[in-house]
């Protein structure tokens, strides 16, 4: 690993001397380490036996955020796009861990975010949720495009890995033939980090809220608060200050469980059955 990471260096230009390199903790998917050199300090996320656009996802997500300059994240170096089982590395800024509270920051610069838009919704390349490969598709309805290729595909990974089938199976066909009844067509194409929980912000040295480990697509706004009330990590206050620049939809909490179910079949899907019981409820819900 330090090899690819050496190279990832010098492909930056930077070719001094690494004087620090260590493994930390906090991923579940890739391995992790702070690298200092005489020039900088990295943050570098390592893979191996990963699609070619494994990181190029992340890049494009953290690059498009970054460009609305409504709220920080960390800026990306480098990354490699790998072929069959290479090591594959990438490299973005050291953010410093800082201790104040930021909540408040926080609920303002994502929703000034939110307010940045685009013509279609989805994503304009393939991407992922967790391990999960998302294949992405443009298309001018969110009923359509969450319909099909986030609730749908979502489905069809469980029906295959034996998660999803009989009763479950039934209840959640019958649920998407409807889902028109409660999801909008065409609610607004806003920017959104896509996997927003607890673990993916942090609270930067500098006082700053940082975005990190998105998923990037662009939908409505709704779909990326209801994530977040889904695990906690987000305070009283992250909400008020939300609110204060986007208000949530009249119908919020009717969407709210539809939005949830993606991620907990996401779950499903990566951690097995002790997510079944929450996926069924919502399912009952709406049959």
């Amino acid at each position: 690993m330090k090899e690819a990471i050496q190279a990832g260096l010098h492909s930056l230009e930077d070719e001094s001397t690494i004087q620090e390199w260590k493994s930390i903790g906090g991923g579940d998917i890739n391995r992790s380490y702070y690298v200092r050199t005489e020039k900088n300090e990295y943050f570098v996320k390592g893979n191996q036996n990963v699609p070619s656009h494994f990181f190029k996802a992340e890049a494009s997500g953290l690059k498009r955020i970054e460009e609305t300059g409504t709220i920080s994240v960390p800026h990306v170096h480098y990354f490699d796009e790998p072929e069959n089982d290479e090591e594959a590395v990438m490299i973005l800024d050291w953010v410093p861990t800082g201790q104040q509270d930021v909540s408040k920051q926080l609920g303002h610069q994502l929703a000034q975010m939110h307010k940045h838009t685009g013509d279609a919704y989805g994503f304009h390349v393939p991407t992922f949720v967790g391990e999960l490969d998302q294949p992405e598709a443009e298309s001018d309805s969110w009923l359509t495009y969450y319909r099909d290729d986030r609730l749908r595909t979502q489905i069809e990974y469980g029906k295959r890995n034996g998660l999803i089938s009989g009763r479950r199976l039934d209840q959640l066909q019958e649920l998407t033939a409807k889902l028109e009844q409660w999801i909008p067509d065409d609610p607004g194409a806003s920017l959104l980090h896509g996997d927003l929980w607890g673990g993916n912000w942090m609270a930067g040295g500098d006082g700053k809220p940082y975005l990190i480990d998105p998923s990037v697509l662009y939908g409505d706004f709704a779909f990326e608060l209801a994530f977040t009330e889904l695990f906690g990590g987000f305070s009283r206050d992250f909400y008020k200050a939300y609110e204060e620049i986007q208000p949530l939809p009249d119908d919020y909490e009717v969407r709210k469980p539809l939005y949830q179910l993606f991620y907990l079949l996401v779950h499903l899907n990566m951690f097995g059955e002790s997510y079944g019981p929450s996926v069924d409820r919502i399912a009952r819900a709406y049959t």
